[in-house]
């Protein structure tokens, strides 16, 4: 057993919102699923018809689509308007951060017609895509022809502009580095409304390194071109359980994808894909897959599991079936595992209908899952967000790998949330510093999973209502998140800006590095048509006199400024 214990609290007392969170599955059955697969149905018809259409085609229509967008901006009066924004609605995005910000005055930019795949080039194995492209659409198109984007999010509804814009990671990271790190180039209307083309190499390149993480503050993304990679049509999949406590579940973690002679970019000893699903601070499965051929697959004697099926046990509970059965392997068709979180939001799909995850609902209802997770936000009102904000955690924390062990304990002392989701990723040492970058000098400690130019992340997934609230005790959530963010400054980690935040500026900065994302904002004229990236991630409603304020405070501040680390 584990040696980090929560120590007892009181018994919570019970409110109307209570009740209402626990029938809530009435409004999601009746309402927000019905809703739901009427949208995604929708969605696939465009998709489909935009396929239909020449690469030539789409490409005139993207271009005429900039122009509306070029003019738009040079129409704006920024004396009189208010900062440029999307015109996409305040609950339409996937994180559980509402988007307050657009509640002051604002000019809006419509991007909704940017939703088209311009180009699958086979050839340089490069896809260039609008950012309203979702990963559920690419790999539809990418996956049969063999090849798809080396980071593939496991949540179809996950586009490829809040991916670049935000943050993306998925189990082939440990080798590729997080979504905005396979991307060639960056097509940008900025602020005075000129279109320019960022890569690494060229004049805009200090642009290209600074859009990631940036939420759209720099300028309006209005296409990409991303990396491509060979695949093959299987993923054979090897669940290992793991008993012991925490710190030994996070070694056997590391030890699943990272050889301890340090030869980590031997592609025969790193597995192509890597996560590990820890269900109590005493048991944990991790999996490890590599890319199969059908034939390989279909070999007598050899498993294949669908689990992309609607009425498949959902994938974390499949997975789950190894601390009792013990290691095994199976083939799954490599696009429904890339998906395989998607059908049960990893395990959130529980607690939005508790009976979900029942062989008579998966059966005769699991073609309408999952729920669209925008419409759960439009559905729950204001009372019950702030409900789950308290009661509930949806968090990632990105860690050094070194101390995955730590962030393990750390969160089952102070939430103790199960099951928690770990994904590496390597966060690379770039020619500019960027708002995420590794430790300094990492590379001379030589460490398991790091190489000379990478050090080796590790995302811990924390989603799901903490052990004191299914227990009936007090919880204080916003507390939590505080605490969960001051460790990770502590720990030279990153807390991504789609879950909700309790930091302050100073410590927002403390977090992130601005020093290259400032230059960029005044050099391109972002500052006082965009908001900044801070006051746009921060929580709680904006009027249009803070959003001013803010702006003009930027503009008159050289480098952002920060705490020194408490004692």
């Amino acid at each position: 057993m584990t040696d980090v214990q929560a120590p007892p609290r009181p018994k919570r007392k019970k409110n109307i919102m209570d009740l209402l969170v626990q029938f809530r599955w009435i409004v999601v059955i009746f309402v927000v699923l019905p809703l739901s697969f009427l949208y995604y149905f929708s969605i696939y018809v465009g998709d489909v018809r935009s396929e239909c259409k020449s690469y030539k085609q789409r490409q005139k229509e993207h271009d005429e689509n900039v122009k509306k967008v070029v003019k738009r901006l040079k129409d704006r009066n920024a004396s009189k308007d208010g900062l440029v924004c999307t015109a996409r609605k305040p609950w339409v995005a996937v994180g559980m951060r509402n988007v307050d910000y657009k509640r002051a005055r604002h000019f809006e930019v419509d991007l909704s017609p940017f939703r088209n795949i311009l180009n699958i080039d086979t050839e340089r194995m490069i896809a260039k895509v609008e950012p309203l492209v979702n990963m559920g659409q690419i790999s539809r198109v990418t996956v049969p022809m063999n090849v798809s984007l080396a980071v593939v999010a496991e949540l179809d509804d996950l586009t490829v502009g809040g991916l670049i814009n935000g943050y993306g990671i998925e189990g082939s990271s440990h080798i590729y580095g997080l979504f905005s790190d396979t991307v060639v180039s960056y097509e940008v209307v900025l602020a005075d409304g000129q279109v320019v083309r960022a890569t690494k190499d060229n004049e805009y390149s200090d642009l290209f390194y600074a859009i990631p993480w940036s939420q759209g503050t720099l300028g309006l993304l209005v296409s990409a071109e991303i990396k491509l990679i060979p695949i093959k049509e299987y993923m054979k999949l090897t669940y290992k359980p793991v008993v012991g406590n925490l710190k030994e579940i996070a070694q056997a973690y590391i030890d699943s994808f990272s050889p301890k002679d340090g030869d980590q970019d031997n592609r025969e000893k790193v597995p192509d894909f890597v996560e590990t699903m820890v269900y109590t601070p005493t048991e944990a499965v991790c999996m490890t897959g590599r890319y199969a051929s059908k034939e390989e697959a279909k070999k007598k004697g050899n498993v294949i599991n669908n689990v992309g099926w609607w009425f498949k046990t959902w994938f974390y509970q499949h997975a789950q079936t190894a601390l009792k059965k013990g290691e095994f392997v199976e083939y799954i068709p490599t696009r429904e595992y890339y998906h395989r979180h998607t059908r049960c939001l990893y395990w959130e799909g529980k607690l939005i209908l508790p009976f979900g995850d029942q062989w008579w609902f998966r059966f005769f209802f699991g073609w309408a899952m999952p729920p669209k997770v925008s419409l759960l936000k439009a559905t729950q009102g204001e009372y019950i967000r702030n409900y789950y904000h308290e009661n509930h955690v949806i968090q990632d924390m990105l860690v050094p790998l070194y101390k995955v062990g730590d962030a393990l304990e750390w969160v089952n002392r102070e939430m103790e949330v199960y099951p928690l989701w770990l994904c590496p990723h390597r966060l690379y040492r770039l020619p500019l510093k960027t708002m995420v970058y590794p430790e300094p000098g990492f590379e001379l400690h030589k460490r398991q999973g790091d190489t000379k130019y990478a050090q080796m992340y590790t995302d811990v997934g924390v989603y799901y209502a903490p052990g004191p609230i299914l227990r009936g005790e007090v919880f204080d959530g916003i507390e939590a998140v505080r605490k969960l963010e001051s460790w990770l400054i502590e720990n030279h980690g990153f807390q991504p800006q789609y879950a909700v935040s309790e930091l302050t500026e100073k410590n927002f900065w403390r977090m992130f590095d601005g020093s290259l994302y400032e230059n960029c904002r005044k050099k391109y004229r972002a500052i006082g048509t965009f908001m900044s990236v801070y006051y746009k991630s921060k929580k709680g409603k904006k009027t249009e006199k803070e959003v001013q304020d803010a702006e003009q405070e930027t503009a008159e501040v050289e480098t952002p400024e920060v705490d020194e680390p408490e004692d």
